[in-house]
C-alpha cells in the first residue's frame, strides 16, 4: 500500500504548479444563482454521509515555507473518517496524499492510553486525526491509528515507520527532521530516520510512572497534550517524569455492548492529590538527564514548556494548586537550575494560555489580565517589561504568529463586537493600534505561515458554511482551499432555502450585567401564534456559545419541529472581563443559574411563546446546568434534557473544580450549594430525561446514578438513556441519530411540537 501511495505523492504531493493568483472576493461569496430548495431537514439525513456542512477543511496547516497549505476533510462516503490534503498556494486542483481507508488496519483496537488521549483532545472522528509538519518543511508524519507513516517532500515516497502491538501516541518530527519521536508503553523513543535505528530515551516507565506523557489533568483541562520538547538545534528533549502513585485509583466500569470491563483509573478528584510531575532534559546522543529545579512544593502544576529560539533557555511555567499564581521559570539546559523571571497573580485565578512567545533577539511576548482585560505585552529576556502592546476594554483571544522580521505580531480578537472574531496586526517594537486584517460579519480562524507573512483562514457565519481560502498579510486572498460554497452542488442546497438564522440582542442581568442571546423561529413563523421553545445551555467557564458562525443543523431539527430555539451567554463564559468570568469565583450553579434564569423569563414573556412549554437541553456543564434549572424554586422549565451531569462537584477533577470553588474543604458552603441531590425535591415528575455515556472517563458515571437513586428513592419518575461503551462525548452517526431521535420523542410528549 506504501507503493501505491508513493507513486500518487511523487505525482501530486509537493508539485509546484504556477497559476496566477485568484481574485480576492471578500466573504462571504456572493448568493448562488440557482435558487436553494426548501425540502424538510431529517435526523436521517443531518447524521449521515456525505457531510451536510460541506468539504469542510478541518486541523489546516501550512507547510513552514508558506508554500502547500494541508488539511483534513471527511470522506465522501463516511463524514467521520478523515482524509489528508493538500493545496499548492500558486495553483492547481486540491489533491489527497492519504487515504486513511487504504492505510488504517481493519479492526484495530486502540489502546486504553490512546483512547483516553483521543477523549481528552475530543477527537470524535477516525482515519488521519492528526499529523505534523517538521520545522523545515521536508517531511510530513501522520500517525494512524497507532502506527507512524513519513511522507518525504523531496521524493513524493511514503515510509511506514512503525507496526509494533503497542501504539505509538503523541508522535513528533524533530525540528531538523532527522528523528522521529514518540511515547509507547509508558516510555518516550527517538527514530533516527536515516538508519532506522530506535533509541529508548527511557526505559522505566510502567505501572503509575509514565515518561514524556501529559497527564489526565494536563490534557484535560490545561491543554497541554504533550510530555515532551525537542531543543531547536535535536541535541535534547526535555521530558516529563508522572508519577501516579498518589493518585485515588477510582474504578470505572466500562458498561458495553458486550459485557464489563474494569479500569482502575487514576482520577485525581477536587482536594485529592495530584500526580507529581517532574521535568527533566535528557542529552539525546549520551542519554545523561538533568533534573529541573521546579521548587521545593511538588504539589504544583506545570501548563507550558518551551524552548527558546537559540535553544540556549529552557522555559517552565510553574502554576500553584490554588491557581493564583503563575510563574515564569528560565531553565538552565546544562544544569536544570532555574530562576522566575516573571510572576502573575490573581485573588481568583490566574487564566492559562498558549501565547507566550520566545523572539530571536531573546525578549518573549507574554498575555495577561491584569487590566482587566487579555492583553500582550513584550520583555526582555530577564523578565523586564519593555512595553504593553495592545490595550482597551476587550480582550485578545490568541497569538495566531509573529512576523520577527518586521516586529508584527499578528493575533486573533473580537475587538468591536463580541460576536465576531477577526485578525489583526499590531507592531510590538513601537506603539500603535491594532490593523484588522480580515473582512466579513462572521467569525474566523487562523493558521499563520511560520514566518507570520501569510496566513490560512476559515471563514464562516449564520448563513456560510466554513470556507478556508490562503492570504497575504493584508487579507486579500491569494487562492482558496476549500470553498465550500453553498451551490447546487453543496450537500446542503436543496435543504439551504429553509435555512432558519438566529437573531442576535442583549438583555440585562439582575445586577444590570449585559447578556448577549440568539433566538431563532421556526419556518413558516407567524408572530401571531404561541411556539413551544427550547433553550440550549452550556453555560461553564471557559466556553463562548453566541458567535455570529455556521450553527450546528442540529438546530434546524428543532425549528422544524416548531420549536423557538434561545441561547445565553452567563457570565462565566469567556471572551469577556475578568470580572465577568470571574462573577461565579467560590460559587458554581449561582449567578449563572440567575441569569439563565433572568433568559428564560426574557423568552417566556415574548408574545409569540408558549410560556407554559419551555424546556431546556444541555450536556455536561450544560447538563449540570439544566438540573439546576430544572430543581430551581419555581422553575420555568416544563422539561429538560441533562447530559453526563456533574452532580457534585467532589467527584470532578482538581484543576478544572478547585480554579473555580477552590478545595472542598476550604469552600464547604459553595460545594454544598451546587449539589444537585438536595434540590431533587423540587424537580417536577416527568420532566426530566438523563442521559450519559456508560464509560464516561471525564463525568464519571457516579455523577448520574446518585441522581438516579436519590429520585427513586423519592419516588420522582424520570426518563433515561444510557449509551454502553460511550465516553463523555457519543461517537459515530448512529449513535448520534440515536440521541436526536430520543430528544426529540421527548420533547414532543412533553411541550408538543
Amino acid at each position: 500500500m506504501s507503493r501505491i501511495l508513493a507513486a500518487a505523492l511523487a505525482g501530486a504531493l509537493f508539485c509546484s504548479v504556477s497559476h496566477a493568483a485568484l481574485a480576492a472576493p471578500k466573504p462571504p461569496a456572493a448568493a448562488p444563482a440557482e435558487q436553494p430548495g426548501t425540502e424538510r431537514l431529517t435526523p436521517e439525513r443531518v447524521f449521515a454521509s456525505p457531510d451536510l456542512n460541506g468539504p469542510r477543511a478541518r486541523g489546516v496547516k501550512l507547510s513552514p515555507d508558506g508554500t502547500l497549505v494541508t488539511y483534513l476533510k471527511g470522506a465522501q462516503d463516511d463524514a467521520n473518517r478523515l482524509d489528508l490534503w493538500a493545496v499548492d498556494v500558486k495553483g492547481g486542483e486540491p489533491f489527497r496524499l492519504i487515504d486513511s481507508k487504504a492505510l488504517a488496519p481493519a479492526g484495530k483496537e486502540l489502546s486504553e492510553a490512546e483512547q483516553a488521549r483521543r477523549e481528552r483532545m475530543r477527537l470524535r472522528e477516525t482515519g488521519v486525526i492528526e499529523y505534523g509538519w517538521d520545522d523545515e518543511g521536508k517531511t510530513i508524519l501522520v500517525p494512524l491509528d497507532g502506527d507512524l507513516y513519513l511522507a518525504d517532500r523531496a521524493s513524493g515516497k511514503v515510509r511506514r515507520l512503525t507496526s509494533t502491538p503497542g501504539d505509538e501516541i503523541d508522535a513528533k518530527v524533530s525540528p531538523h527532521g532527522r528523528f522521529v519521536s514518540y511515547v509507547r508503553d509508558q516510555n518516550l523513543y527517538v527514530m533516527d530516520l536515516a538508519s532506522g535505528r530506535e533509541q529508548a530515551l527511557s526505559t522505566d516507565g510502567k505501572g503509575p510512572l509514565s515518561w514524556g506523557v501529559a497527564e489526565f489533568i494536563a490534557q484535560e483541562e490545561m491543554g497541554r497534550f504533550t510530555g515532551y520538547w525537542w531543543s531547536p538545534d535535536e541535541s535534547r528533549v526535555a521530558l516529563t517524569r508522572v508519577d501516579e502513585s498518589g493518585v485515588d485509583v477510582i474504578p470505572r466500569f466500562d458498561i458495553g455492548s458486550e459485557g464489563v470491563k474494569v479500569v482502575e483509573q487514576r482520577y485525581p478528584r477536587a482536594g485529592r492529590p495530584n500526580a507529581a510531575v517532574e521535568l527533566w532534559i535528557e542529552d539525546r546522543a549520551s542519554g545523561a538527564k538533568v533534573k529541573v529545579d521546579l521548587g521545593s512544593n511538588p504539589d504544583i502544576y506545570l501548563p507550558r514548556v518551551a524552548w527558546s529560539k537559540d535553544g540556549k533557555t529552557l522555559y517552565a511555567q510553574r502554576q500553584s494548586r490554588d491557581q493564583k499564581t503563575l510563574e515564569l521559570l528560565e531553565v538552565d539546559p546544562a544544569t536544570g537550575a532555574t530562576h522566575a523571571i516573571l510572576t502573575e497573580t490573581s485573588p481568583h485565578w490566574v487564566e492559562l494560555n498558549d501565547d507566550f512567545k520566545p523572539l530571536k533577539d531573546g525578549n518573549f511576548l507574554w498575555a495577561s489580565e491584569r487590566s482587566g482585560f487579555k492583553h500582550l505585552y513584550l520583555y526582555d529576556r530577564h523578565g523586564k517589561l519593555i512595553r504593553q502592546v495592545t490595550s482597551g476594554d476587550w480582550p485578545v483571544d490568541d497569538v495566531a504568529g509573529v512576523d520577527e522580521a518586521k516586529g508584527v505580531v499578528m493575533f486573533a480578537a473580537s475587538k468591536d463586537d463580541v460576536l465576531q472574531r477577526h485578525l489583526y496586526a499590531v507592531s510590538y517594537l513601537k506603539p500603535g493600534a491594532p490593523r484588522q486584517i480580515t473582512s466579513g460579519d462572521g467569525w474566523w480562524t487562523f493558521t499563520m505561515a511560520k514566518n507570520g507573512g501569510s496566513f490560512s483562514g476559515t471563514y464562516s457565519d449564520p448563513k456560510t458554511p466554513p470556507r478556508t481560502g490562503f492570504y497575504t498579510t493584508d487579507g486579500k486572498l491569494v487562492r482558496w482551499v476549500e470553498p465550500n460554497a453553498l451551490d447546487a452542488t453543496h450537500p446542503f442546497f436543496k435543504y439551504a432555502g429553509a435555512l432558519r438564522t438566529p437573531e442576535y440582542g442583549t438583555l440585562k442581568a439582575s445586577d444590570g450585567e449585559v447578556l448577549h442571546y440568539s433566538i431563532s423561529t421556526p419556518p413558516g413563523f407567524d408572530p401571531s401564534k404561541k411556539y413551544p421553545a427550547i433553550v440550549l445551555v452550556y453555560g461553564g467557564p471557559h466556553t463562548q456559545t453566541i458567535k455570529k458562525q455556521w450553527g450546528g443543523l442540529t438546530d434546524q431539527l428543532l425549528l422544524n419541529e416548531g420549536y423557538v430555539v434561545f441561547r445565553l451567554d452567563n457570565r462565566g463564559s469567556s471572551n469577556r472581563s475578568v470580572a465577568f468570568k470571574t462573577a461565579l469565583d467560590r460559587n458554581l450553579g449561582t449567578v449563572e443559574v440567575e441569569d439563565q434564569l433572568a433568559g428564560a423569563a426574557w423568552l417566556r414573556s415574548q408574545p409569540f411563546v408558549d410560556a407554559n412549554k419551555v424546556a431546556v437541553q444541555g450536556w455536561s456543564y450544560g447538563g449540570f446546568m439544566t438540573l439546576m434549572l430544572l430543581t430551581a424554586k419555581d422553575t420555568p422549565f416544563a422539561a429538560g434534557m441533562s447530559g453526563a451531569p456533574p452532580s457534585d462537584w467532589r467527584l470532578y477533577d482538581t484543576h478544572y473544580t478547585e480554579q473555580f470553588m477552590g478545595k472542598p474543604g476550604e469552600n464547604a458552603s459553595g460545594y454544598k450549594a451546587s449539589e444537585i441531590v438536595p434540590r431533587l425535591d423540587n424537580l417536577k415528575p416527568g420532566s426530566l430525561l438523563l442521559l450519559q455515556g456508560m464509560a464516561d472517563d471525564n463525568v464519571t458515571f457516579d455523577n448520574s446514578t446518585r441522581v438516579m437513586a436519590a429520585l427513586q428513592t423519592k419516588s420522582i419518575p424520570f426518563e433515561l438513556m444510557d449509551y454502553p461503551g460511550e465516553r463523555h462525548g457519543l461517537r459515530g452517526n448512529p449513535r448520534q441519530l440515536h440521541l436526536w431521535r430520543t430528544y426529540l420523542a421527548f420533547l414532543r410528549r412533553k411541550i408538543g411540537s
